[in-house]
């Protein structure tokens, strides 16, 4: 509440500048600090409400549990346990990207993985396939065939960033690569779309692909793309 409105000497907060920011649109907060979170947010922030010193009676409009990274032990990371992962090491090994592609492909969002160095590999194999089929895109979009493929990606991805499912999201994106790969080229339009919805999951390559087409504007401040419904729909059924 304080960071709504932190030079005011004169208030608690400002109620104006309160009714601007809050409520907090999505609250994250670990499991195993529930009772916590829940009591100085929304107990406190009720309890401010009484008194006149807040805008909403509710801080936030939802609350989403994450769970954590375990050591490669399977034990919470702790320094006295001496199981702490260095990210630094890691960033210089495999790069920023594939580090945090693999932390939100460890499995799902609300659930604890234990770390696996040893399972870096893959993201970092997927984003090399990346920057190759960079080398395969056409320049004629008129005549493109690889669409449905991007569609679907596409409405995939969307859907499962706006339900937190990040590890399905980079699945069916690495399923996508898989099938394009066995393409001669794709169509310049399709893979930017493909690029904007990977730069989440990895901003700084995605950054460098986007610019080296040409483009000048930031990738992450283009529009999301959208998928085309005519696309989704399958010509052919296979019925057991």
């Amino acid at each position: 509440l304080r960071y709504m409105d932190p030079h005011n000497k004169s208030q608690f907060s400002s109620i104006n500048f309160q009714k601007y920011w809050s409520p907090v649109d999505l609250y994250f907060g670990g499991m195993e600090h529930t009772t916590l979170h829940l009591l100085y947010s929304r107990f406190w922030n009720l309890v401010f409400k009484d008194r006149g010193l807040v805008a909403v009676s509710e801080p936030y409009k939802k609350r989403v549990p994450h769970g954590i990274i375990l050591g490669p032990d399977g034990e919470k990371m702790s320094k006295s346990r001496g199981n702490v992962v260095n990210p630094d090491e890691i960033v210089k090994l495999y790069g920023a990207d594939t580090l945090r592609l693999y932390q939100m492909f460890m499995g799902p969002f609300d659930q604890a993985v234990a770390w696996n160095s040893d399972n870096l590999i893959g993201p970092r194999r997927f984003l090399d396939k990346v920057w190759r089929i960079s080398q395969n895109i056409s320049k004629d979009n008129k005549t493109s065939t690889d669409s449905p493929l991007f569609d679907r990606a596409i409405k995939k991805v969307t859907e499962d960033i706006e339900s937190m499912n990040f590890n399905t999201a980079i699945s069916s994106m690495m399923i996508l690569v898989n099938e394009i790969e066995k393409l001669n080229n794709i169509s310049t339009a399709n893979y930017k779309s493909f690029l904007k919805i990977l730069a989440p999951f990895a901003p700084h390559m995605t950054e460098e692909l986007w610019s080296m087409l040409g483009e000048k504007k930031s990738i992450h401040l283009n529009s999301w793309p959208k998928w085309n419904e005519k696309n989704l729909v399958d010509n052919v059924l296979k019925i057991v």
